[in-house]
C-alpha cells in the first residue's frame, strides 16, 4: 500500500447525510405507466465505464413518491449486480432531479461530496483487480449476481483526496487518447462492412467486370447454363441405364436383397416472367437461374439421441447448424455410427458442399458455409452439391449467398421461429456470368478479400490491445503506480476520519430526532420472517409488500433465498397482472 493511502469498505468512505449505498427499487410491470414522466433506469443501461441509454420504462412520479423509489443524482454510481459483465459500473449522467429511479439489480453508490472522488471508485470498481473480486463472490448457478452484502464486504485502495484528482485526472487523459484511437478503429471497421457490401454488389451486377467484357467479348452464359443442363441429363440417363442392370441382376438373384431404388430425375425449374420483374437488369450477356438448375440441394437428419448406437463411437461426421457461422466449416460438431447412416435418412455429403442454416438462434439462419471434409448434417441446413461443370459455380455462388444473407433470411416463413426450406434455397435466382467472367469476378473478390481480412484482423489487434492498455492503467491505478505521490498530501485515514465523524454526528441527530417522534405503537416487536408476515394477514399479500414488512427489507438477496427455501408452502394467485401470495392450506 503506498504511503499514505488506506484500505476501506464502501460503506466507510460514505457518510450518512449525503451518501447513499442500496439497491434499486422494486418496480413491478402494474407500477410502470408509458406515459409517465420518470425514468426507470434498467441493467441495459448500465455499461462497462459508461452509460448506455437503452431502456424506456417509465413510471409517474406520484407513484414513485409511494413507493418510496430512490431518486437518482448526477454522479451516482451504478453497478450492475448481473451479468454481462457482472459488477460493471457506470456514472449516472443526468442533472434533472426526480426523474430518474433504477430496478433492483442496480445498485447505487454516492460518496460524499467532499470525500472520495466518484469517478476514482468507478474505475476501481472497473478494474481488474475489483472484477476478479466480485467474480469470486458471485452467486447462483443459472443467474449469477453479485449481491450488495458481498460488494459491502470488498475493499478498495484509498488514497489522498488530492492523489484521487490527480489520478482521475491522469485516468481521463490517457482514456481520452484511448478513445479517440479506439473510435478511428471502429470507424475503420464499419467502412470496411460497407465496401465490402458494395464490392459484392458490383460484383453481382456486372458493374466489377464491365471493362473485362468490353475487352474479352465472352461467350454468353446462356451457353454454359445449356451445357450444365444438358450434363445433368447425361448424367441422369447413365444413373438410369446403371439402375435398369441392377435391378436385372438383382431379379437374376432371385430378388435377394432389397430391390434398388430408381433415381430421381434432376430438377429444373423456369423462372417466371413475374420472379423476375423486380430484380435488376443484367449486362446482355447474363442469365438468371435458379439454385435448383445448377445443383442437387439436400438435407439431413438429426437421429434420435436416445439411442445411444446411433452415436457411441461413431467414426462418420455430422454437422449441425451452429458450425455455420465460420466461412469454413473445420471441424464436424459430433460423430454417428455407420448404424445411424442406414436406419435413417442421412446422407454424406462430399467435401466442398455449401451448407446454408435453414433455421438457428441469432444470427445462424441464412449462414452459408463450406464442408472441408465429407460429411453428414442435420436437418437444420441445406446441402448444396455440384458435380461437374456446376463446379465452375460453387465458389461464385457462396460469394452471392455472402451477399445476399439479409435478403435470404427474410424470406423465412413461421410463426415464432421463422425457418428456411429446401423449396426456398431452390428457387433462389441468381444472376450467372459467362464462364471465363466468372473466373475473373473470383479472382477481383479474392484478391480484395483478402486485403479487407488482414486490415480485419490489424483492426481487431488493435481493439484488443487498447482494452489490455486500458486495464493496465486501472491496474497502476488502483497500485498507486499511475501518478507521483506528494508527501504534502494529507493522509487518507484522516478524510476516513472525517467521514465517519460526519457519519455518527448525522445518526446522532437522527437518534434525536427518533426520541421526540411519538413512538408507533404499532411498531412489530421483532423482525419477521416472510412466513410470519404471511401469517399476520388474512388475505394473500404482494411480494413486494411482503418483502417491505419483512427482516429483508433492507437485503433483497436474503429475500429470495427465504422464499426458495419455502417455496412448497407458499401460494401464488394471480389477479390481473398482480401476483398474490399466501401459505398454502
Amino acid at each position: 500500500m503506498p504511503i499514505g493511502w488506506v484500505w476501506a469498505r464502501i460503506e466507510e468512505i460514505i457518510d450518512g447525510r449525503n451518501g447513499v449505498f442500496k439497491d434499486g427499487d422494486w418496480v413491478e410491470t402494474k407500477d410502470q405507466n408509458p406515459n409517465g414522466e420518470v425514468r426507470l433506469i434498467q441493467l441495459a443501461d448500465v455499461g462497462d465505464g459508461f452509460f448506455r441509454n437503452r431502456s424506456d420504462r417509465f413510471m409517474t412520479k406520484e407513484k414513485a413518491l409511494e413507493i418510496k423509489c430512490t431518486f437518482l443524482k448526477s454522479g451516482d454510481i451504478l453497478v450492475a449486480r448481473m451479468p454481462d459483465p457482472l459488477g460493471r459500473a457506470c456514472i449516472f449522467p443526468y442533472k434533472e432531479e426526480n426523474k430518474y429511479v433504477t430496478v433492483v439489480d442496480v445498485a447505487v453508490i454516492r460518496t460524499e461530496v467532499k470525500g472520495v472522488n466518484n469517478k476514482l471508485l468507478l474505475n476501481f470498481i472497473n478494474s481488474p483487480i475489483i472484477r476478479k473480486e466480485i467474480e469470486r463472490l458471485q452467486t447462483g448457478t443459472t443467474r449469477k449476481r453479485i449481491s450488495r452484502g458481498n460488494l459491502s464486504n470488498i475493499k478498495f485502495p484509498i488514497p489522498p483526496l488530492n492523489e484521487q484528482h490527480r489520478i482521475v485526472s491522469k485516468i481521463e487523459e490517457l482514456f481520452s487518447e484511448l478513445d479517440n484511437g479506439v473510435s478511428n478503429l471502429k470507424l475503420t471497421q464499419n467502412q470496411l462492412k460497407v465496401y465490402r457490401q458494395a464490392l459484392l454488389k458490383y460484383a453481382f451486377e456486372g458493374k466489377l467486370t464491365e471493362q473485362w467484357r468490353k475487352e474479352n467479348n465472352p461467350e454468353p452464359a446462356e451457353k454454359l447454363l445449356e451445357r450444365i443442363k444438358k450434363e445433368r441429363q447425361n448424367r441422369y440417363e447413365q444413373e438410369l441405364k446403371d439402375w435398369k442392370d441392377a435391378v436385372k441382376a438383382w431379379e437374376k438373384d432371385r430378388k435377394t436383397g432389397k430391390k434398388p431404388g430408381k433415381p430421381r430425375a434432376q430438377k429444373h425449374f423456369e423462372i417466371r416472367k413475374d420472379e423476375i420483374d423486380g430484380l435488376k437488369s443484367l449486362p446482355d450477356v447474363w442469365q438468371y437461374s435458379k439454385i435448383v438448375n445448377i445443383s442437387f440441394v439436400g438435407t439431413g437428419v438429426t437421429p434420435l439421441k436416445s439411442k445411444s448406437e446411433y452415436y457411441e463411437n461413431g467414426d462418420i461426421p455430422w454437422v449441425t447448424s451452429g458450425a455455420l457461422n465460420d466461412w469454413i466449416v473445420n471441424e464436424p460438431s459430433d460423430y454417428v455410427t455407420k448404424k445411424a447412416l442406414t436406419e435413417t435418412n442421412l446422407k454424406i455429403y462430399p467435401k466442398g458442399t455449401l451448407l446454408v442454416a435453414l433455421y438457428g438462434e441469432g444470427k445462424t439462419r441464412g449462414k452459408c458455409s463450406e464442408l472441408s471434409f465429407d460429411s453428414t448434417t442435420n436437418q437444420a441446413i441445406a446441402a448444396i452439391v455440384q458435380v461437374d461443370l456446376e463446379k465452375k459455380l460453387r465458389k461464385y455462388l457462396k460469394y452471392y449467398l455472402l451477399k445476399n444473407y439479409a435478403e435470404i433470411r427474410e424470406l423465412a416463413v413461421g410463426g415464432a421461429q421463422p425457418n428456411l426450406n429446401l423449396g426456398i434455397i431452390e428457387n433462389t435466382i441468381v444472376p450467372i456470368p459467362p464462364e471465363h467472367e466468372i473466373e475473373f469476378i473470383m479472382d477481383e473478390l479474392e484478391a480484395q478479400f483478402s486485403v479487407i481480412q488482414n486490415l480485419e484482423k490489424t483492426i481487431e489487434s488493435g481493439l484488443q490491445r487498447s482494452e489490455a492498455l486500458r486495464q493496465s492503467i486501472l491496474k497502476k491505478a488502483f497500485e498507486g503506480k499511475l501518478v507521483p505521490q506528494d508527501p504534502n498530501d494529507e493522509p487518507a485515514s484522516e478524510l476516513l476520519k472525517r467521514i465517519q465523524a460526519e457519519k455518527k454526528k448525522y445518526l446522532e441527530e437522527q437518534k434525536q430526532q427518533n426520541k421526540r417522534k411519538p413512538k408507533n405503537t404499532k411498531k412489530m416487536s421483532k423482525e419477521l420472517s416472510i412466513e410470519e408476515v404471511l401469517k399476520s394477514s388474512d388475505k394473500p399479500m404482494l411480494a413486494k409488500d411482503i418483502w417491505q414488512k419483512s427482516k429483508h427489507k433492507e437485503n433483497i438477496e436474503d429475500f429470495y433465498k427465504e422464499l426458495k427455501d419455502i417455496q412448497s408452502e407458499i401460494k401464488e394467485v394471480k389477479k390481473g397482472t398482480e401476483s398474490l401470495l399466501s401459505l398454502a392450506k
